[in-house]
């Protein structure tokens, strides 16, 4: 036997979008307040918290190739460094939308922060970087052939 049930006419057509553990964070965030719906006023993001872009790391011949996914990002925004071997990806993404009334909001705005190990002896001559079409691609040049961290071997005491 089936079971029908009756259209509702007030439905909420988003219903079912959002599953359990989403709906756990907007109670969790509407309980602290960083949704705005209190008065607690929205903290801006700092690196501990910034949301983390969908990034690819592959190898191409003898360079490694990062790609990181930034849509509306403008290519202004991004800030690429290298620092003790460390890469680091940087910037923000913004919204033109801050007073409309979201019903569902998934899509990360605010500051944004990647770092990505190199292997040792990479300078910033060997690191260029574009950007096309909502993504920016980092080549490190001639750095897949280089050598990894040494083993160290660990050893029992008696």
């Amino acid at each position: 036997m089936a079971i029908r049930r009756k259209k509702h006419a007030g439905r909420n057509p988003f219903r079912g979008v959002v599953d359990t553990v989403s709906e756990m964070n907007r109670i969790a965030d509407r309980m602290t307040g960083a949704d705005g719906a209190t008065t607690v006023p929205e903290q801006p993001r700092g690196h501990t918290d910034a949301w983390t872009p969908t990034t690819d790391i592959l190898a191409k011949g003898s360079d490694i190739l990062i790609r990181c996914e930034l849509p509306g990002v403008e290519p202004g925004d991004v800030d690429v460094s290298l620092s003790r071997g460390t890469l680091t990806i940087a910037g923000a993404r913004g919204t033109d939308d801050e007073h409309e009334d979201f019903l569902v909001r998934e899509r990360a705005h605010g500051q944004f922060r990647r770092e990505i190990t190199l292997p040792e002896g990479v300078s910033e001559d060997d690191v260029e970087a574009s950007f096309h079409e909502g993504v920016l691609e980092v080549a490190v040049r001639g750095s897949v052939d280089s050598t990894g961290p040494a083993r160290i071997d660990v050893r029992t005491k008696e």
